[in-house]
């Protein structure tokens, strides 16, 4: 494993309704990567082009890798190739966790996919039971599940005081996207 470490790796959750879990993940991989330590960054309900997958695309440290549609989808548009996306994406997060080659794995809005019935709790559960020792695991999204939540290590609730999107303001390129 690159960089390697003696530390207990812990199982961090970036959940809630406020913004900045991905950006907390994202913020967490650049500064392990600054120790030369090697994360993959899973990004479930995602497969359209984001600012991060340009800025870390030839950056040797940080792979990324998207399981999702190319457009968002509402929970009651769900498919079955959106499920087969997300399933795939998790057996390939397990396989990349488990092979020695990274000191941090993200499962970018895992909890998310799960809240939208695209993986099981079972299976997000059976990944976290697998999980070396020595490797970091972050889970983000919305509505985290109560039994990943006890059996993480760190949980943070990002808290949504105020936000432009109710004065209309959408998605900005460089910010959001």
């Amino acid at each position: 494993m690159a960089g390697k470490t003696k530390q207990k790796g812990m199982i961090q959750i970036y959940t809630g309704d406020g913004k900045g879990k991905t950006t907390a993940a994202l913020g967490l991989a650049l500064r392990a990567a600054g120790h030369r330590m090697k994360t993959f960054i899973g990004q479930f309900m995602k497969g359209q082009v984001y600012g991060e997958l340009r800025a870390l695309q030839d950056f040797p440290l940080i792979a990324i890798e998207q399981f999702g549609g190319n457009k968002c989808i509402r929970r009651e548009e769900v498919t079955d190739r959106d499920r087969q996306r997300a399933e795939q994406g998790l057996q390939r997060c397990l396989e990349v966790m488990q092979s020695g080659n990274f000191n941090i794995i993200v499962l970018d809005e895992i909890l998310v996919a799960l809240w939208f019935g695209l993986v099981s709790l079972e299976t997000v559960l059976h990944l976290v039971d697998c999980k070396p020792a020595a490797v970091e695991l972050i889970l983000t999204g919305r509505r985290a599940p109560q039994e990943l939540i006890d059996r993480a290590d760190l949980v943070t609730e990002m808290r949504q005081v105020k936000h432009y999107y109710q004065q209309g303001v959408l998605a900005r390129k460089g910010i959001e996207r």
